[in-house]
This record gives structure tokens, sequence and C-alpha cells, in this order.
């Protein structure tokens, strides 16, 4: 988060350096990130935004040199590539066309552009990348403790918890108990006798891993590498080091090593047992020196491991860590490792090695002890006032031997104490004192989903029991992914805001290696959320580098059938309609679209289109005549019945309207792709899925779909199913069964976004505020009532179990397309053109939304003041906007206190407005 920030207050600061009438580049980018160090492509695009003090600010020409050293850039000597001026107005995607660039090496270079007036800017700073090496060039060995034929582990991913023999349990955990889910330490003593000039560190440590040179930690990642399915793809971390981290003469690299999802274990609670093998360790570092010779550092048979103090520790069931088993400066020079045994070569991981290009999981966030209540003599319960996922931090001191056990959870039971009755246990962290003066504990390889955190037997602050050991602080740690925030909103609606505060929350508690649906009891990367949440995903956080990531899970996760599972990875098998529903599978040719509608880009489609083709091939091959069957439907529908399956709409109507909106695309991608054949034939399959559809579940005297249901109305509207004429008649029924129901929702997981967009983009505004502008359930105001931080699993919290999921956060799309109105453009897609089009609803006074953009900051605020409705717009260079005032159209209209003359389209006043920040002034 620190690091985003720092590039806004860049980006605001070079504003200021831009002359009146001049334009510059900043914020560049090597496929869509800042300095990137593992680029794979031979020919990578390069990216800029534009900053100008002027209105309609546009680039015409552009001239890019990219060098071999800083020093032939500074000089303007583009020796790998120098475009000349090119006349274009492109500034984002512009593919490298230059010498062949080499491997691990790195490049610089920098821009200048041309403005609409035939002005040229100033060069822009310098940027850089790195390439990456091919797998052989890397050559991995893997390294640790213990083979995995060794380790006695199971293959397969079928093992559920709930489903093992318990004597094949403990055989595995007897053969196991030390080396195969253990977390060790591993030491490389080196030498460096000449003056460094840089070092590059490739590294891949599973489950998870923590580096150490010199015993400083390298980097400020958790939790890395990112998850991924490690048969088909193994992520390593890249890291680039100065010359300050080495001394001169002896060096030691440190490594952590813990179990992650790679290595899941029995005890405690889990929700499956999953092992690809015991903890392994990759490295390879490349130093280069002054003097232009080079030395090369892997992972081999010369390195040492010991135990650590980290005696036990699970992604699903906690850690424990013994501060008597410390080894001091275990991880620096001087430091004797007689007594520590040598590694063994081990298996290698099946997966493809491949750099990860998401952004890492890092501490974002700390929370100290809000309140502190002590239920009966030294046991406590804290208040940390923030649901969240992560782990705790304690100051504690007392004897050596002491155990302090640390109790999380999201709730409180009746009697006061931490539950964890619904998300998952035992759960818990021990930390055993060493007795020396306040010992400092944060956990590094397992989190949860927590406010309140339980601890026995202990003092609290002050030391009135001698006997027992005394928390001197606890803070808990918010993680979640550094890809940093996009959007910002807020309204005069304190609901919306709140509700706005909950759904981030959540959002951001599952924001890991992977959208996982809960932060405690699962941990997993059920898929539809990321579609059905997709616009509010996007609008708030910058996806550009985690989407590319998740499609490459979900193309190695594709089975040979073509079937895209549920879950991604799929680390366990759950089986029947939680393995394959389609409203889930779908998700594999959906978020290719959005991803090109929201950031210009076509990679996604055009990479992936075998996998969104073999997608709807499979559906067609699991359908009769056309209709698909299977699937959980419209999860989580609400109503008197308990939640799950759909209950009140017709599940064949659900995934047979998924087949229609995924053999669309795969036809709309044809297209785009001038792939002639498939055009055809996808084209003619989307026609003959809705004439099925139709034929189906359409009424055609009550002009009802399925069982006239919110969901079952609302889609066929949604996805332009439904026949024109018929479409008045159904948007009616689907009305007057929400006020029938007291303008309240049916709807679940799936059916929420059709029902509040089939609202939205037909005219029904003030629909979708009455429905959700209240504190009952269902609705977000009853959580909000209800005194949850996170939007939970139910509309009524106490009914589901997780509070912390985002699944039913779509109205996020309604606050920034609706009432802050910022609309994108799919004729020109990543808001090269897009809408500001804000909606007045209800008792509203005002709305605010900005959103970076690939092109830059787009801002609507509006506010309903002394009878008039004020806009302010901004609108970043080299970019256009629509404005659709929510006025009538005759209204007055003025434009920074100017009265202008606009067009409208037949209702609303109309604008045409080029990039700058503007105030639009209107009576009502």
């Amino acid at each position: 988060m620190k690091n985003f920030k720092n590039i806004l207050i860049t980006f605001c600061l070079l504003v200021t350096l831009v002359s009146k009438g001049q334009i510059l580049p900043v914020h560049l980018t090597t496929e869509m990130a800042e300095n990137p160090l593992a680029v794979v492509q031979n020919q990578p695009r390069l990216g800029w935004k534009l900053v100008s003090k002027e209105s309609d600010a546009s680039q015409i020409a552009y001239l890019i040199l990219v060098a071999s050293s800083e020093e032939k850039l500074n000089n303007d000597d583009g020796d790998i590539w120098n475009t000349g001026r090119v006349n274009s107005d492109k500034n984002l995607h512009i593919v490298y066309n230059g010498k062949p660039l080499k491997n691990e090496t790195k490049y610089f270079w920098k821009v200048k552009v041309w403005n609409q007036e035939g002005k040229v800017s100033k060069w822009s700073r310098t940027a850089t990348f790195r390439t990456a090496p091919l797998e052989s060039e890397l050559n991995p060995v893997w390294i640790g403790a213990i083979t995995k034929a060794d380790s006695h582990f199971p293959e397969g991913r079928n093992f559920h918890s709930a489903t093992y023999k318990r004597e094949k349990k403990d055989a595995i955990i007897n053969a196991s108990d030390s080396l195969s889910r253990r977390s060790i330490m591993l030491r490389k003593p080196f030498e460096v006798e000449k003056q460094v000039k840089e070092a590059v560190v490739y590294i891949s440590g599973l489950g998870h891993y923590e580096l150490m040179i010199n015993g400083k930690k390298v980097g400020n990642s958790q939790f890395a590498p990112l998850w991924t399915d490690y048969d088909k793809t193994v992520n390593y971390n890249v890291y680039e080091l100065s010359a300050k981290e080495f001394q001169k003469g002896d060096n030691v690299i440190g490594v952590l090593l813990g179990n992650g999802m790679y290595n899941t274990l029995a005890e405690r609670y889990t929700k499956f047992f999953v092992s690809f093998g015991p903890p392994t360790l990759f490295f390879k570092m490349k130093i280069k020196y002054n003097d232009g010779s080079e030395e090369i550092i892997n992972s081999d048979k010369t390195w040492k491991y010991s135990k650590s103090p980290i005696t036990y520790n699970s992604i699903f069931g906690g850690e424990d860590y013994n501060a008597n088993l410390e080894q001091k400066d275990w991880n620096k020079k001087g430091f004797k490792d007689r007594d520590w045994k040598k590694v063994v070569v081990q298996e290698a991981p099946k997966g493809v090695l491949r750099p990860q290009t998401a952004t890492p999981i890092t501490i974002q966030k700390q929370y100290e002890v809000k309140t502190a209540k002590e239920l009966k003599p030294n046991f406590f319960v804290f208040d940390m006032g923030q649901n969240l996922s992560g782990f705790p931090t304690i100051k504690v001191k007392g004897k050596k031997g002491q155990t302090v056990r640390v109790w999380v959870g999201e709730s409180l039971n009746e009697d006061g104490t931490v539950g964890q009755g619904k998300s998952g246990k035992p759960y818990y962290y021990d930390y055993t004192l060493k007795g020396k003066d306040v010992e400092e504990w944060t956990p590094k390889f397992s989190f949860y989903g927590f406010q309140f955190v339980q601890i026995e037997n202990i003092n609290y602050k002050e030391t009135k029991d001698k006997s027992l050991p005394t928390l001197v602080e606890l803070k808990s740690n918010f993680i979640y992914n550094s890809a940093g925030e996009a959007g910002s909103f807020t309204c005069s609606n304190e609901l919306f805001n709140k509700t706005h505060e909950l759904i981030n929350n959540a959002i951001k508690s599952n924001f890991q290696s992977v959208f996982t649906d809960c932060p405690q009891r699962e941990k997993l990367g059920w898929l539809e959320e990321i579609h059905l949440n997709g616009p509010g995903l996007m609008f708030n956080y910058n996806l550009e580098n985690f989407i590319p990531a998740t499609m490459q899970n979900i193309s190695d996760s594709q089975r040979d059938g073509g079937l895209i599972p549920s879950i991604v990875p799929e680390y366990i098998i759950f089986g029947g309609d939680f393995t394959d529903s389609p409203e889930w599978g779908v998700t594999g040719v959906i978020l290719p679209w959005m991803y090109y509608e929201y950031y210009g880009d076509s990679s996604l489609i055009e990479k992936y289109y075998s996998v969104m083709k073999n997608y709807v091939d499979y559906l067609e091959s699991k359908s009769k005549n056309h209709i698909v069957s299977h699937g959980l439907g419209d999860w989580y529908d609400y109503g008197t019945h308990p939640a799950g399956y759909s209950k009140n709409s017709p599940i064949a109507l659900s995934a047979t309207s998924h087949f229609y909106y995924g053999a669309s695309l795969v036809a709309k991608s044809a297209k785009l792709l001038g792939k002639t054949e498939d055009i055809e034939k996808y084209e003619t399959l989307t026609a003959e899925i809705k004439t099925a559809f139709n034929n189906e579940f359409f009424n055609a005297e009550t002009k009802q779909y399925g069982t006239g249901s919110q969901f079952s109305n609302a889609v066929p509207i949604f996805m332009n199913i439904v026949e024109p004429q018929y479409k008045e008649a159904v948007m009616q029924n689907l009305l007057a069964d929400i006020k029938e129901k007291g303008d309240r929702l049916t709807t679940g997981d799936v059916g929420n976004r059709y029902l509040f967009q089939a609202l939205a983009r037909n005219g029904e505004n003030e629909t979708m505020f009455k429905m959700n502008n209240h504190y009952d359930a269902p609705g977000y105001g009853f959580q909000i009532k209800y005194g949850v931080t996170t939007l939970t699993e139910q509309w009524d919290p106490r009914k589901g179990n997780s509070y912390n999921h985002f699944m039913m956060g779509q109205i996020e799309e309604w606050f920034y397309q609706s009432l802050a109105g910022i609309v994108a453009d799919p004729e020109k897609p990543g808001f090269k053109h897009f809408f500001i089009q804000p909606e007045v609803v209800g008792d509203m006074t005002f709305a605010k939304a900005d959103y970076q953009s690939v092109y830059g900051k787009i801002v609507s605020s509006w506010e309903k003041k002394d009878g008039k409705f004020i806009l302010s717009v901004q609108i970043p260079v080299n970019t256009t906007a629509t404005i659709k005032l929510p006025v009538s159209k005759s209204s007055e209209i003025k434009i920074d206190d100017r009265k202008v003359r606009v067009g409208n389209d037949g209702i609303k006043p109309v604008l045409e407005l080029g990039s700058g920040k503007y105030i639009i002034e209107c009576k009502l």
C-alpha cells in the first residue's frame, strides 16, 4: 500500500513539473508493471500515462529509446531500440520491436511524446525491465531435509479430512513426524572478495519461504511464492540486490521453509489433507562484479539444514514456535553449523517453473487492542476492532519454558469466549518462552480470519501472578495482496458508505494468492465470485498483473475434456456439482473479456482462446438439446429455506443462461481474433441456445421465465436472451415481484449481479435504492446493524458460517457505475473513451468516485445544492468522455461558469469532452 501511495505522490509531483501547454509521459510500465524483474515475452509491451495542465490534451506521436545501460540512455543512445518518431496516439501496449532481447538482462528505456499542437515533451524518467531466464538456464536443483519418497505422503487430491481412515492418518503423521512436515532452516556460506555491482536472486521455497542475506530479510512478502497448481506451475520470485547487501569476505544465505498449500497437515483443523511433497527449496543467485566477472550460487548438496524453532505450521491449523530452539545468528557469518546436516536433493515439483508476475502479499495494516475483557482470573478476550485475514504479534515476558497459547476467531460464543465452531477448529498459535526480557513473536506460515483473540493463563500488562507469563502487547496484522487500490467511493448515504467499507474489508481479507472464499475455513479459490464481482473488484483494485495469474491458474486446472473446475487451483476434488457448476467454470470465458474492457488489453483473449472455446464445447457435450441441467444454480438464494443449492429458481435455467453467455463471448472472441470458421460455429451455437432457452423456460402467456423468481427474470434481461417484444413485460414482472417482497431481493450469490444490473441498466435505479437502503435482512444494512466489520456469507450473519465472504458484494458495481456514473465504453476498451452518467436517486445529495484507469485518474463527483446539480469531472490525457446529465434536456448548462449549448439523447443533456478538469452546473 505504501508503494501505491508513493506512486500517487510522485504522479502529483510530476503534474506540477509540466509546463503550460506541455504534456509529459509518466508511470512507465513494461508488461503492465513498473520496472519488472522477470519479463518472459520476447516482445514485451511498453506503456505510459500522460499528464498535462491543459484541457483537450492528447498525444499525436512518440519516440522510445531502449538501451543496454543507463549511461547510454542518458546520452540518448538507444542502442537496443530507437523507434524514431512514430505518429500515433497509442500510449499503451506498444510492442517492443528492437534488437533481440537477451535472457537475464536488464534494459533501460524512456519516452518522449508530441501533443496535439505538435509540441514535444521532455524525456520521461528512466524505466527498466529485466528479462527472465529460461527454465533450462535456471537448471533448478531442489533441496530439503527429506525426499518425497521417504516422506510417505499419499498421492492424489481426494484426501478430504472427513474421509481418512484413522489408522492411515496416524501412520502418515508418525512416518513424517520430524522432517516432512517440519519447518527447516537452510544456510549457505559464500565469500565475496571483489566489489559487487549487483546481484539477482531467483528463488522458490515451497510451500512458503523467508529469504535472508546476512541476517536481513530480502523483500517484504508474506506467503511467497503465490499459490498455484504445483503439478502444472511453480512460481519463483526475483529479487534485485545492491552492493550494500554484501560484506567483504564471508556472507551467508539463510532460508526458512514452511508448508503452505504445498504440504497441508492432518493435525488440528484441516479442510483437506493433500501434499505435493515435503518443504523444498530452489535457489539461484547471480552476482555481477565491477570488473565484469560473474559468480553463481545455486541450491545444491553443499547447503546444510536444521530444524527451525517453528515446531508446527499448517495453513489450516496454526503455528507453534519454541524460542528455546533458536540458534542465534544462524543466518550470519561466524555461526558454527557443525551440528547441521547436509541437505538432500529432492524430486522437483512437476510444474513448469514460471516467474511470479502478480504482486506479493504483504502486511498492509496493524490493529491494536480495542477492548480487553477478563472473563475470569487470568483469562482474557481481546477485541481488535476489525475482522481481517492475518495473524497476531505478541510481546510477552516470563520464565523459560512457559507457553502462551493464542486462540483467534471471528465471533464470540455466548459465554464470551472466542468461537471457531463455524470457521474451523482447533486453530491456535503456541509460543514457548526462552525467558529473557520481553520477547516478540509473529507467525510466518499460517493465517486465519479473526477479530477476537483469546489468551488464557496470563497476566495482562502488569505481572500480578508471578507464576504466569505476562502479555505486554498484542497486535493483529492485516495481510492482503499489495496490488494497490484503484478507486474510492463515498456518498451522502451513510448506509452505502458503510456497505462499501464492509465489502472492501471482505475483499481485502480474501485478496491473497488467489481470491478466496474465506480466510479461515476453506481458503479456496471458488471462481464465481471473481466474474460476478468483477467490475467492483476492478474499480477498487489494480488487477492488471493479478488477473493474468488467475487465468494461468484456470488454464492449469482445466481438465482434458474442457471442464473448468469450480475451485482453482483445485487442491481438493469435492466432486459433483461442487466440481462442475457452469456459473463457476464460465469465469474462464468471462474474465478475459472483463480484463479487455477495463484495461484495453486483448492478450488474455488471444492466449486463452482455446481454454474459453474448450469450456463452451464441454458444456455443449453435457447439454441435451442445448439445455444444461447441472450445477449449483443461484447458490445461497434468499428465502425461508436453508441456504445452499438454488431453491427459488431452476438450476437448469441458471446453467443454460451461463452456457449462452459463454458461447456468445467465444463467438465475440472469434470475431476479434479473426477466426472465420469459429465465428459462424459459435454465433450459430449462441442463437440455438437462445432459442432452446426461450422454448424451455419462457411462458409466453404470463411473460415469466422459469418460476417467475427475481433470478429467473433478471438473467434473461441482463444477458439479452429475452426477445425484444417481451422485454418490457418481463421487466414489469420482475418489478412486481420485488414490490410484492416489500422491495427486498430473493437472489443469491449468482443472481445478485444480474438483478442489480437488470435494474440499473434499464432505468430502475430508484428500485435499486429502495431495495438496498434499509436495515433489514436481506440487505447490507442488517449486517451493519448487527455489528460485523466484513461482509458475511449470509445476509443474516447468525445463519451462516463465515463472517468474511465478499461473494454478495455485487453492489460495488452500482456504486461506481450508477451512483457515480463512471461507465466503460466497450467499443473503446480501457476507458480510452468512457461515459460519466450519474444517477440521482432517493434522498441522496452527493456521490463521488475516482478510478485510476490505465490512462489516468477519472473523477466523477456530483452534488445537489441550492437548486442546482453540480458535477465535477476529471478526464485523463489522451482520452475523451461523454457526459450524460441527470437533468431535463432543456436545462441551462454551464461549464466552468460559462454557458454552453449541448446536445441531448432525447431525454438528458449530453456533452462530449476531451481531457481535463471541469465543473458542470445545471439547474434542477
